[in-house]
């Protein structure tokens, strides 16, 4: 469900999003895993040696081929988002709805650049789409399609930022904002006090990548279907964001989303569930992930909820 673009400047569970009018993909068709990308062709020696280039050649370095190479599939791909950076706004050949190009500013702000990432419009969803191969795609679905997505990603983000606000200026911190449980944490003081906003540097969808946690609740929910469902998510995403820690250092954090469809709202609207937690590459993360959910659960056996 993420497509942002990172080309724009070129010519949690338990909690659920709802929205009004959209269904969304079985998966995010973007996300189909391909093959691994070859590394990018030697630049052609007849090309005058940049300022940071080696002045000395390698002895065993092989000799240039004077048959033009094509270029690779990473070459096309944007490293920021492994998405193809020169999707065409213009008409499919062989559509026959109107889709619209203007795309939408997100609220997340990019690492690289002082601007937000932007969401792809309809028409370059549409053409990013039939690249995969979906050329059953109803066209007069595609806008509520990016409605979803972008509902997705913003619900998404927020989740993120409520980690960031918890432990971005270290454990100590982060446990004393967990120890006053979720909702009170929330009319502390602590939680509008947050530094520097975090920024998302890259991401990368791996659908067919199923985490550890999403495949235990699934063995979970064949124990006790009523509590835990047992359906795995239909998309998972890997987010790389930028913390601001303490004393203005700045940290790269890897969180984990799985996106689960939940039974629609009795008006038919349909409901998500997104579970947003930081990966664990190492201990701290691990802690931090403790300390969320049983600050959380400390908070409520000790009757702190009653004594407020």
């Amino acid at each position: 469900m993420g497509w942002f673009w990172a080309d724009s400047r070129e010519p949690t569970a338990p909690h659920p999003l709802l929205t009004s009018n959209a269904t969304p993909p079985p998966e995010c068709p973007m996300h189909k895993k391909s093959s691994t990308p070859s590394f990018p062709p030697q630049s052609s020696p007849s090309s005058p040696p940049s300022d940071r280039s080696c002045p000395v050649k390698a002895p065993n370095r092989p000799l240039p081929s004077s048959t033009p190479q094509k270029p690779s599939t990473f070459s096309v791909l944007n490293p920021l988002n492994y998405m193809p950076s020169n999707l065409s706004q213009s008409r499919a050949s062989n559509q026959t709805v109107h889709l619209p190009t203007e795309r939408e500013l997100s609220s997340i702000p990019r690492g690289d650049s002082d601007s937000n990432w932007e969401y792809p419009s309809p028409q370059q969803m549409y053409n990013a789409m039939l690249r995969k191969g979906y050329d059953d795609t109803p066209e007069d679905a595609v806008e509520s399609m990016v409605a979803v997505h972008n509902f997705l990603n913003e619900g998404a983000w927020a989740e993120i930022v409520a980690w960031e606000q918890r432990f971005s200026q270290g454990l100590a911190k982060g446990w004393e904002a967990c120890s006053k449980g979720e909702g009170g944490f929330l009319q502390s003081q602590m939680s509008r006090e947050m530094g520097q906003q975090p920024k998302l540097l890259r991401f990368m969808g791996r659908p067919g990548d199923v985490t550890p946690k999403a495949r235990m609740l699934e063995v979970m929910g064949w124990i006790w279907p009523s509590k835990f469902g047992g359906e795995l998510p239909f998309d998972r995403h890997d987010w790389f964001v930028q913390r601001q820690a303490a004393e203005g250092r700045t940290q790269e954090v890897r969180y984990v989303i799985d996106y689960y469809s939940g039974p629609p709202e009795p008006t038919g609207e349909p409901v998500f569930y997104l579970d947003v937690r930081p990966a664990i590459d190492g201990p701290t993360p691990a802690m931090e992930r403790m300390m969320r959910w049983g600050g959380d659960v400390w908070h409520r056996a000790s009757g702190a909820e009653a004594r407020q």
